[in-house]
C-alpha cells in the first residue's frame, strides 16, 4: 500500500508551497532534492527527507478560509517562510545540489552556530541548507539525529 501524508495516530507536519507551475516545481524538487513523487498533481505530494512537501497552485477564498487568497511569492528578496533542510555535511550537499541544478544565492556562509546557504526554487521560495557547528551542539547538550 502506498504511503500518504495522513498519520495512523497522533499528528504529522507537512509543508505547503503555493507555486505558479506544479509540473516545473515537481521537476525541480525531484531533480535537486531527489524527492519521491507520491501524487503527480492537484496537489503535488512529495516525500522529502522524512517529511512531506505539498505543491499547489494558488487560488481564491474557500469556505474554510473566506478572506484568504493563496499566491506564490512575488520575489525571493522577501519571505515569510523558509523550508529549512539540515544536513550532516554542507560542503557535500552544496556540491551535489549544485550539480543537480540548484541556484544558490551564495556558497555556504559561516555563522557562529552554523554554516548555511540558500537555494531559490522556480517560484522564489527560499530553501535554507544548513549544518550546525559541532561545538554549538555540544555547548547546548544537543546531538545529531540518525
Amino acid at each position: 500500500m502506498e504511503s500518504f501524508p495522513h498519520p495512523g495516530q497522533g499528528a504529522l507536519v507537512t509543508h505547503l508551497l503555493i507555486v505558479r507551475d506544479q509540473d516545473a516545481s515537481r521537476a525541480f524538487y525531484t531533480r535537486v532534492f531527489d524527492a519521491e513523487v507520491v501524487r503527480e498533481k492537484n496537489p503535488v505530494m512529495l516525500r522529502l527527507y522524512g517529511s512531506w512537501l505539498i505543491l499547489n497552485s494558488g487560488g481564491g477564498p474557500t469556505p474554510d478560509k473566506p478572506d484568504v487568497t493563496a499566491v506564490p511569492p512575488e520575489s525571493h528578496r522577501e519571505f515569510s517562510s523558509i523550508l529549512n533542510v539540515r544536513v550532516a555535511d554542507i560542503d557535500s550537499a552544496y556540491r551535489t545540489l549544485s550539480e543537480r541544478g540548484a541556484r544558490f544565492l551564495t556558497p555556504p556562509v559561516q555563522r557562529p552556530q552554523e554554516r548555511r546557504c540558500f537555494i531559490v526554487d522556480p517560484d522564489g521560495h527560499l530553501i535554507e541548507i544548513g549544518e550546525f557547528e559541532p561545538s554549538y551542539l555540544a555547548a547546548h547538550g544537543l546531538e545529531a539525529e540518525d
